[in-house]
C-alpha cells in the first residue's frame, strides 16, 4: 500500500505505487463508494488529487459518476486544468455551483475561469447574489492581474475600535476567513490606513485602541497590477499578505503568500514551456491537443532551418572544393546555438525578475560581448587544435577558429538583444526568442564559416 505518515488527522503521501492505484481501480469497479470516499479524505487534498490524475480517463469518469461519491472542493482545486475540464463534463450545473459555494473566492474564480462561456453564465446564476456579484466583478478584470488571484474574504475594522471590540467581532462574525495573519484598519471610506498582526491583538490589553498599535507603513496592491509584478512585490518586501485596492484606493481584497507561490510556480513553468514551444501543455492533455500545440512551433522551426539551408546552398562550390567544410559546419552551428541559449536563458530570467533595466543595459551587453570574445578564443584554440590534428590543413584550422570567435560574439549579443527587443514591442520574450536566436547563430555561423572559406582561401 502507500507509504504514509500521520500529520494531525491527515495522512501525507510519501510514495505512490502501482499497487495502491490498482486497489483504487478495483474499488471503482466494485463501486465501493465508502472505501473510496474514506481513502481520499484521509489524504491531504494534493495527494488525493494526484491519485485521481493517475487514474485512466475511463475509471476517473466512473469514480465521479459513482452514486454517493462527491469530490471534495479542496481536492478539486488541486487537480490540473485539463482534468478539471474533463470532470466538468460529468458534473451537473448544480454540482459545480455547490462546489464553488464551499470555496474561498480566489479558488472559486480559478475554477470558474476554466468553464466555457455558456456554462459559466449558467453556474453564476445558480450562486447567491452576493457571491455572483463578487465573482463577476473579478472576472471583469484582465487575466493575470491581482484581481484574479486575490480573495474577497478578509478582516477589516474601523480605526476607532478597541482591541476588545475587535476580538469580540472576530469571535462572532461567521463570514470572516478561516485563517488570516493581518487585520486591516480602514477609515470611514473603507480605505486602508494600516494593519495589525493578529498575534499582536491577542497580546494587547482589551481597552487599547487599534489605531495605536497598527503599522501605518503598508504595501498595497492595485487590482490591475500584473500577477508577476505582484510576485516581485512580495519578494522585495518579504510580505506574507497584502491588501488589494481599487482605483479609488478602497480595500477590495487580500493576497496571501500561498497565492504568490502558485503564481511563481505558474510563471516559471510557463516560461520554460514557452522556451520549448509547447505553451501551457500539461502531461494529461490528449494526443491531439499536444500535437496541435506543438505544430505551429515546429513549423516555424522548419522555415528557419530552411533559411539556414539556403545559406549553405549558396556555398555549394566551396563545399565541393573542400569537403571537410561540410563535416565541420555542425560544430560551428551547435556551439553558437548553445552559447546563444545560455545568454537567452539568463536574459529572460533577468527580465522576469526586473534585474535588467535601462540603467544597466549597456553594461550587461558589454559584459556579454567580452564573454563572447573570451569563449570564442578559448574554443577557437581547442577546435583549431583538433581540426589541425585531424585534417592536417592549416587553412581549414584558421577558418573554423575565426568562425568560432565570430559566432560566439554574435550568440552572446543576440542572446540578450533579441529578448529585450521583443519585450519593447510587448511580445513575451519567452515565446519567440529561442527561434530567432538559433536562426541568427546558425545563419551567421554558416555565413562566416563558409564565407571565409570561399572568399579568402578557396577562390
Amino acid at each position: 500500500m502507500v507509504l504514509v505518515k500521520k500529520i494531525k488527522d491527515r495522512k501525507v503521501n510519501i510514495e505512490f505505487n502501482k499497487e495502491f492505484i490498482k486497489v483504487i481501480n478495483e474499488k471503482i469497479k466494485s463501486k465501493d463508494t465508502d472505501f473510496l470516499d474514506k481513502s481520499l479524505k484521509e489524504l491531504l487534498p494534493a495527494d488525493s488529487a494526484d491519485i485521481i490524475e493517475n487514474l485512466s480517463p475511463e475509471n476517473r469518469s466512473k469514480l465521479i459518476e459513482l452514486e454517493g461519491f462527491n469530490i471534495e472542493p479542496e481536492i478539486f482545486v488541486e487537480l490540473n486544468e485539463s482534468i478539471q475540464t474533463e470532470i466538468f463534463l460529468l458534473l451537473s450545473i448544480e454540482s459545480i455551483a455547490s462546489l464553488l459555494k464551499k470555496l474561498e473566492s480566489d479558488d472559486a474564480l480559478k475554477i470558474l475561469e476554466n468553464l466555457d462561456k455558456s456554462k459559466k453564465e449558467t453556474v453564476l446564476n445558480k450562486l447567491p447574489p452576493k457571491d455572483r456579484f463578487l465573482l463577476e466583478e473579478s472576472l471583469s478584470y484582465p487575466e493575470d492581474t491581482a484581481a484574479r488571484i486575490m480573495q474577497r474574504e478578509f478582516t477589516a475594522i474601523p480605526s476607532n475600535w478597541s482591541v476588545g471590540q475587535t476580538i469580540d467581532y472576530l469571535r462572532e462574525n461567521k463570514d470572516l476567513p478561516d485563517e488570516f495573519l493581518e487585520i486591516f484598519i480602514v477609515d470611514s471610506d473603507f480605505k486602508p490606513i494600516g494593519t495589525v498582526p493578529s498575534s499582536k491583538v491577542l497580546r494587547t490589553a482589551r481597552e487599547t485602541k487599534m489605531d495605536s498599535i497598527m503599522r501605518e507603513m503598508q504595501v498595497l496592491i492595485p487590482v490591475n497590477m500584473d500577477q508577476e509584478e505582484v510576485g516581485h512585490t512580495f519578494e522585495n518586501y518579504n510580505l506574507t499578505s497584502a491588501g488589494v485596492v481599487d482605483k479609488n484606493n478602497k480595500l477590495v481584497g487580500m493576497i496571501t503568500s500561498d497565492d504568490i507561490l502558485t503564481v511563481v510556480k505558474e510563471e516559471a513553468e510557463e516560461d520554460v514551456l514557452r522556451l520549448a514551444g509547447v505553451g501551457d501543455e500539461e502531461i494529461t492533455d490528449s494526443i491531439l491537443k499536444k500535437t496541435k500545440r506543438r505544430f505551429n512551433w515546429l513549423l516555424l522551426n522548419l522555415f528557419t532551418a530552411l533559411l539556414a539551408t539556403w545559406v549553405i546552398s549558396k556555398f555549394g562550390a566551396t563545399i565541393e572544393q573542400m569537403v571537410a567544410l561540410a563535416f565541420l559546419m555542425p560544430i560551428v552551428a551547435s556551439m553558437g546555438g548553445n552559447a546563444g541559449m545560455q545568454t537567452l536563458a539568463v536574459t529572460i530570467r533577468a527580465i522576469a525578475t526586473k534585474e535588467l533595466s535601462s540603467e544597466n543595459f549597456t553594461k550587461v551587453v558589454s559584459k556579454e560581448f567580452v564573454i563572447g570574445i573570451l569563449n570564442g578564443i578559448i574554443f577557437a584554440i581547442i577546435t583549431g587544435i583538433v581540426v589541425l590534428l585531424w585534417f592536417r590543413e592549416i587553412n581549414l584550422t584558421i577558418i573554423i577558429a575565426v568562425s568560432m570567435i565570430l559566432n560566439m560574439i554574435v550568440a552572446g549579443l543576440f542572446g540578450i538583444l533579441v529578448p529585450v527587443s521583443l519585450k519593447k514591442f510587448n511580445i513575451d520574450p519567452a515565446i519567440a526568442s529561442s527561434v530567432f536566436v538559433t536562426t541568427i547563430t546558425d545563419v551567421v555561423g554558416f555565413l562566416s564559416f563558409l564565407g571565409i572559406g570561399a572568399y579568402f582561401f578557396y577562390t
